[in-house]
């Protein structure tokens, strides 16, 4: 609603060496994790093979209290999940962990990313007699992995096979009745870490920020393509099976998605982002007074525009902290003050000055235009906006909710038309040369394709948020029945 980019989808996974609260280990490490998905939320337990579950719409804090802990029990092993959906609707049905029943034993699942091919797979299997019980390719996941669990001799070994058929973005963790299982797809598209706690627990996170919340020292990260088993007495293993590509981890990561206070693939984020705004301020220089950020993300890249340009930087937007994203209502009346109420300019700082506004990126263009009028209004003389990232100009087929090129506005109008339709004296983007820089230390490659269209790995054939949401052989109209029906049994059993 605010004309940015939503988030992944955040994963966590624990061992502990002895029976323990591991769904309240796994409660704050989500919250450390909230910033990648506010949808919904899950955690799932497994004490001694059987698992316990819950998952709901809804914040951390909303969907767990002390009476879910008590349900949810000890245990030796848990997995959780923060959710946005890029694919598959957002309800109850779809939040995760999923928890499968299996002949061969239970398996819970979390994933964060996209598959390019979860439709061709779904299809294939609806063909064979499979019945599907979400929108989400997670499920399409689990039922590769339990198909070839049939004939495999263990499920690691199940997951290695599942890996030749599933194709995209994927980091997960997993848990059988004995293991904890963390994977991540042969690109790296996505991060994973793990942590050692010293108590000899082992973590699985997506960002390395949410290991400090429960006391993990940071081990290292998954590497592309690697499996790593933790079994029941603690041993580390790992099956490289799917490894060799120095991947191509999603370089918004670095500028928007990840928390500053994580490190990934070797890589402090906030460290990328302040170089970020120091290669900016040498690509698209101008005369100003000061710089500022807009918060969160743009304020890293703010300073280090300030630092390379010798240009004084302050704090020129506030930040309500107390409105959350489901504040915001969907029809336009309602949006007019929507930034007025998440923003706010310090007029100290801007009136009566040339300002330079360095954000993360620019979507559609409408939240861009409103703040620079914000800026005008107290005060400021000019306003030249600069953006740490270059311009959307594609989809994004693995996990960020570019979804189609309608909405973006490099797509129909040249830099200086934007800077024009959102108010600004001027407008310059980090290039795309640029942005491959930012994170100076990192040990992998870029995935880029949403700002030159070109892909890691072939897109898929069909496209967009809820690209498989319908079965195949389902009208628009009776799905819509059949899920308004679901939420409302739903909604009477909680």
């Amino acid at each position: 609603m605010f004309d940015s980019l939503h988030e992944e989808c955040g994963v966590f996974g624990v061992w502990e060496p002895q029976t323990a609260n591991v769904a309240k280990t796994t409660y704050f490490a989500l919250y450390a994790l909230q910033h990648r998905g506010q949808e919904s939320c899950g955690i799932a337990v497994n004490n001694d093979g059987l698992m316990h579950y819950h998952r709901d719409l809804g914040l951390v804090p909303d969907v767990f209290n002390e009476a879910r802990f008590e349900k949810l029990g000890n245990g030796t092993m848990a997995i959780g999940h923060v959710r946005y959906s890029t694919t598959g609707q957002s309800a109850r049905h779809n939040a995760q962990p999923l928890v499968i029943r299996h002949v061969k034993g239970p398996m819970a699942l979390a994933h964060n990313g996209n598959l390019v091919n979860a439709m061709e797979l779904r299809e294939k299997y609806e063909l064979e007699g499979a019945i599907f019980h979400t929108t989400n390719d997670t499920e399409t996941i689990a039922y590769t992995i339990t198909k070839h669990r049939i004939t495999a001799p263990s499920i690691e070994r199940a997951l290695e096979a599942a890996m030749y058929d599933i194709k995209g973005a994927y980091s997960l963790v997993m848990m059988s009745a004995t293991k904890l299982i963390a994977a991540r797809d042969p690109e790296g598209f996505r991060p994973l870490c793990i942590g050692r706690r010293s108590n000899g627990a082992i973590v699985f996170a997506s960002e390395s920020c949410a290991l400090d919340t429960i006391g993990a020292e940071f081990v290292r990260d998954v590497d592309p393509g690697e499996i790593v088993i933790v079994r029941e007495n603690g041993k580390m293993e790992s099956i490289r099976t799917h490894c060799g590509s120095k991947g191509h981890l999603c370089v918004f990561e670095f500028v928007y998605f990840a928390r500053p206070d994580s490190h990934i693939d070797g890589c402090s984020v906030q460290r990328a982002r302040y170089n970020a705004g120091a290669i900016l301020a040498k690509e698209c220089p101008v005369d100003a007074d000061v710089v500022i950020g807009c918060p969160d993300s743009g304020l890293e890249a703010a300073m280090g525009y300030a630092r390379e340009s010798g240009i004084p930087y302050a704090v020129g937007l506030i930040k309500n902290r107390y409105v959350g994203r489901t504040f915001i209502k969907p029809t336009q009346n309602e949006r007019e003050d929507a930034v007025k109420i998440k923003l706010n300019a310090v007029k100290n700082t801007v009136a009566g000055k040339r300002v330079i506004l360095v954000d993360d990126s620019i979507v559609r263009g409408t939240t861009s235009g409103k703040i620079v009028k914000l800026l005008r209004d107290a005060g400021a003389k000019e306003v030249h906006m600069r953006v740490s990232s270059p311009p959307f100009i594609s989809e994004c087929f693995f996990g960020t909710d570019i979804d189609s090129k309608d909405n973006l506005i490099a797509c129909k109008m040249s830099v200086e038309e934007i800077a024009e339709y959102i108010g600004a004296d001027s407008l310059g983007y980090l290039s795309v040369e640029g942005v491959n820089h930012i994170a100076d230390t990192a040990r992998c490659g870029f995935c880029n394709g949403c700002f030159t269209g070109n892909y890691p790995v072939d897109p898929p054939k069909t496209s967009g948020k809820n690209r498989f949401e319908l079965p195949l052989s389902q009208s628009p109209k009776a799905m819509k029945k059949r899920e308004m029906a679901k939420n409302e049994r739903e909604n009477n059993d909680e």
